[in-house]
């Protein structure tokens, strides 16, 4: 299958330059970045320190004058091209880089037309415009969880209480809602085993949740952050007749025989053909 071509769409006006590897590497895990612009006025001195950034990352600047006090021209420039690659028919998807929720009802336009829209910003990002996304990364969080793997326990708390700050009301997202939510998705899914695949509730997770992202609460894998949960309990399989695939499923504990501790350790079985 083919990559998907991407538009990267940056506000300089809302976003620091420290960022760059972390927006770049994020749309690489999507598809191909074949459109890379960054939009201000490269006249102020406050957007200097973008320019090296810009030369070592093929970036292309977009000058945007602010033509009045008070009015940001640059978010007029990005939704005018994006609204002109939309049309161009050149690109699959976007990123659109920048915490201020002006661009909220450009998200929601370029989904109606069928494209994936993926949303960057820090955790400041306000509800609406996150919610509009298909999916939303919080650049702060995953800068910050890089930089503490050292630490994964600190890295964590710190990781989900910002998670929690930076949501509106209407979006908080914490471990007790991400667990009521996957037991009501498993008795949802379930097809009479009990069990249902961790992927398919990652899949759910992300469409109801769009900033959802396990590096949010310090974790590297979905698998493990749901192995964190002492009222699930989650199983590595193995394909019958030999066959190396692996999956991993999950299941909700008998309430019974849920206790503080973590779930019951993750075992690799070979399901008899």
């Amino acid at each position: 299958m083919q990559d998907l071509k991407l538009a990267v769409l940056i506000d300089a006006d809302n976003i620091s330059p420290k960022y760059v590897k972390v927006i770049l590497d994020e749309a690489a895990s999507f598809g191909v970045a074949t459109c890379k612009r960054i939009y201000g006025d490269w006249s102020d001195v406050r957007l200097k320190s973008w320019k090296d950034v810009l030369l070592n990352n093929s970036i292309i600047p977009i000058q945007q004058y602010g033509y009045t006090t008070g009015k940001n021209a640059t978010d007029s420039a990005m939704i005018i091209d994006a609204m002109d690659l939309l049309y161009s028919g050149s690109v699959d998807g976007f990123c659109i880089v920048s915490s201020d929720s002006d661009f909220t009802r450009l998200a929601a336009r370029l989904r109606e037309a069928g494209k994936l829209v993926i949303g960057m910003g820090e955790s400041k990002a306000l509800g609406p415009f996150v919610k509009a996304c298909d999916q939303f990364k919080y650049l702060d969080l995953i800068l910050d969880h890089g930089s503490n793997e050292e630490n994964p326990q600190d890295s964590a708390a710190d990781a989900e209480a910002a998670a929690m700050a930076g949501a509106g009301d209407d979006t908080a997202i914490n471990r007790d809602s991400i667990c009521r939510l996957v037991r009501d998705m498993i008795d949802e899914m379930d097809d009479g085993t009990g069990w249902v695949r961790t992927s398919r509730v990652g899949d759910q997770l992300i469409k109801r949740y769009p900033d959802f992202d396990v590096r949010n609460f310090g974790s590297k894998s979905l698998n493990k952050f749901l192995m964190t949960f002492p009222s699930l309990e989650v199983e590595e399989r193995t394909l019958p007749n030999g066959n190396p695939i692996q999956f991993v499923r999950i299941r909700p504990l008998p309430r019974k025989t849920q206790t503080g501790k973590p779930a019951a350790k993750r075992r690799t079985t070979r399901k008899k053909a």
